[in-house]
């Protein structure tokens, strides 16, 4: 007996071995470690395709240029931290608690080395390369910010707190939680924060800011 057997036609070309958000994440890890160890400039996307192990025509498939592999960089950073925001705000609906979250995910964001080291190198080649800079400060520094004005503003509106000004405000806890330790990391007075230290330093700023602004408080 003979049997019709049908033969599948095999795509021409190599098989795709990975998905591309995979493959982005590989770039950006090989991205993140070049930049912070030759700086912005002396970063090259060949090395950058090379440690990831994909060809420099994929990487530039994926991002058009290096300043967009930076951007994506920062942007992979938020993106983390709002995750974990979100998550944390579930677990925890009162006020107190709901802002130590924030304020725990943030210092966990603002305060890791490597974090403090982007920050460090927007800063040093801001002059040169100033649309570095602005990266930073729009993806990082802003993106950052609208997450404590966007709670502030919807336990100000449920009536839970006083606040006058709440763009200001959320620069004030930005500020008080992770300003003094980033600064001295940054000029290497100290190492960064340990996971210990980021929740002691949130419940603290979380009790002394809400103590000045709860509704009904003298």
């Amino acid at each position: 007996m003979v049997l019709n057997q049908k033969t599948t036609k095999r795509p021409r070309g190599r098989p795709q071995v990975r998905c591309d958000d995979d493959t982005k994440a590989i770039v950006l890890s090989s991205a993140r470690k070049r930049f912070l160890e030759a700086g912005y400039a002396a970063a090259c996307v060949n090395d950058i395709a090379q440690d990831a192990g994909v060809s420099t025509k994929t990487v530039y498939r994926l991002f058009e240029s290096k300043g967009e592999i930076f951007n994506a960089v920062i942007t992979d950073r938020i993106a983390r931290f709002n995750v974990e925001v979100d998550q944390g705000l579930l677990r925890h609906t009162d006020l107190h608690h709901g802002l130590e979250q924030i304020l725990i995910a943030y210092g966990r964001l603002a305060l890791d080395p490597e974090t403090i080291a982007i920050n460090r190198l927007a800063v040093a080649e801001a002059d040169r390369f100033p649309e570095i800079a602005a990266s930073f400060y729009e993806r990082a520094i802003k993106a950052s910010t609208v997450v404590f004005e966007v709670w502030l503003r919807s336990q100000h509106d449920k009536g839970a707190i006083r606040i006058a000004n709440i763009p200001l405000a959320a620069g004030f806890l930005r500020g008080m939680m992770t300003m003094e330790p980033q600064r001295a990391v940054m000029l290497g007075q100290r190492q960064a924060p340990d996971d210990e230290e980021i929740r002691t330093r949130a419940t603290e700023c979380a009790a002394i800011f809400l103590q000045g602004c709860i509704s009904g408080s003298a």
